[in-house]
């Protein structure tokens, strides 16, 4: 029982089996009110709903005049959603019982009865009401959790990718150039790809392409088309890229490869929306919008005048910048329980879980080929493994990072620091967070016994993780 009384209606046409329950209930910690027949029942509850009063069980007898329990349940319908009720009856029969519970009765029992038994079956009616609200916290919670941490195809827990997931959905709202920058293997195209499917543009193609994978003699007729007879091969007319992405989004990945002589061209389509196909003599209007992504410096390139700056400011609308895995270890659980189911279905394996020792070796590698190299690890594991369990030898390329002293890093340094520090509560900080992390995932996420090994109490964890947004 919790501190606020549960309100009980024991509706009955005997005054002593009224009383009886009453004395009884109200002893044992309910607020108990009254009624002698099911019309009464109807307007307390109608009372009770008019004061903020809900009543948590009614207990009616079937056999009353004026209205007995089988009407009272059908009368009351709507006014008892939300309300545990349990019918009771001197003369019942398990026809009357089975239509008492498709008329919304929790459970039935005979009179006469004795005090143990009703109070057994309201504990089993509190324990059902307490189970069902907690189902639907835990519902709620997973979807508030969906919501927040994931992004079409991207999945994630940390702070930094929260800021990306909010910048990409707002970039959907709208058909600006957005440039996506980050090292190889954080995700770039994804990003992309969800910003596409986010917004007005979704039931149109998203045409992907990679700059650095075209040679430069055949750049200008794959973006923009040829017309037949335009150069020795062009037998037919043919559309370029620019045109398939008609009305939706043409996706320019490594926009860094772009040579400058295509530069131009590309900058001359951003500024009129409009194409002309090699051998034509016409432009064409078209309404494509732009999303870059490169793993390159643009700034840089910039100034060694490899990258047009008219272009990078062009292209540079909107930016969205994806760290790189090393500064982001809380999401390294959660993406390697994404791989691993998703291998395990391709594979037709069964491998559940990935030992404390692998996942503390995971947190100390460097990822220089971030997500990409994960999942690769991920997928080489499981098709070595013949446990259900990934292990440390089951990832023979990781290694720790190794600091310029020589010594292993990486759990127990600040990876987030761009120089050496010396503040001592910054260290603190740092090397308490990243032990709090290695508690809940040598526990699997329990608590209770991460706090244990911490040796600290449970409210002090929780605060903690709170303080350190932690969510695992």
């Amino acid at each position: 029982m919790t501190d606020e009384k549960k309100r009980l209606l024991v509706i009955d046409d005997e005054e002593n089996m009224r009383h009886m329950l009453s004395s009884m209930m109200s002893h044992t910690g309910y607020d108990v009110e009254t009624a002698k027949d099911g019309i009464d029942g109807l307007e307390i509850i109608d009372r009770a709903k008019n004061d903020g009063r809900h009543f948590d069980f009614i207990l009616c007898d079937i056999k009353m005049p004026r209205m007995d329990g089988m009407e009272f349940l059908k009368e009351g319908k709507e006014k008892l959603s939300g309300t545990t009720v349990i019918v009771m009856s001197a003369y019942g029969t398990i026809d009357s019982a089975v239509e008492a519970m498709k008329l919304g009765a929790y459970d039935y029992i005979s009179k006469p009865f004795k005090a143990d038994e009703i109070k057994l079956v309201l504990e089993k009616a509190s324990e059902r009401d307490m189970l069902k609200t907690e189902n639907l916290y835990l519902r709620n919670r997973i979807q508030t959790i969906e919501t927040c941490y994931s992004f079409h195809d991207i999945t994630a827990k940390s702070r930094s990718m929260q800021e990306v997931f909010k910048l990409a959905e707002k970039a959907a709202k709208f058909a600006t150039t957005v440039l996506i920058t980050g090292g190889s293997g954080t995700g770039k195209e994804l990003i992309a790809r969800g910003v596409h499917r986010m917004s007005s543009r979704a039931e149109k193609p998203m045409v992907p392409v990679n700059c650095g994978g075209i040679p430069e003699a055949l750049m200008e007729s794959e973006f923009f088309g040829y017309k037949k007879g335009a150069f020795t091969d062009a037998k037919t007319d043919k559309k370029g890229l620019f045109e398939e992405a008609d009305g939706g989004t043409l996706f320019l990945d490594e926009i860094g490869e772009l040579p400058v002589s295509m530069q131009v061209k590309l900058l001359r389509v951003l500024q009129e929306n409009e194409v002309r196909a090699v051998g034509d003599v016409k432009t064409r209007k078209i309404d494509v919008r732009i999303i870059a992504a490169t793993a390159r410096n643009l700034e840089d390139e910039v100034k060694k005048g490899r990258f047009r700056e008219d272009l990078f400011y062009r292209l540079n609308v909107l930016a969205i910048k994806l760290p790189p895995l090393k500064d982001r270890t809380e999401d390294i659980p959660v993406l390697c329980e994404r791989f691993m189911d998703m291998y395990n279905s391709r594979f037709g394996r069964h491998v559940r879980s990935i030992s404390p020792s692998a996942m503390d070796l995971f947190f100390r590698h460097d990822w220089p080929g971030n997500i990409r190299e994960l999942e690769n690890a991920i997928e080489r594991a499981i098709v070595l493994a013949d446990e259900d369990e990934l292990l440390p030898e089951h990832f023979p390329g990781l290694s720790p990072t190794v600091s310029r002293n020589g010594h292993s890093s990486g759990l127990f340094e600040n990876q987030e620091s761009e120089g050496p520090s010396f503040s001592l509560k910054i260290a603190r900080e740092e090397l308490e967070r990243k032990m709090i992390i290695k508690a809940l995932v040598e526990t699997k996420g329990n608590r209770t016994h991460a706090a244990r090994l911490l040796e600290i109490s449970h409210p002090s964890l929780l605060s903690k993780m709170k303080a350190y947004e932690i969510d695992l």
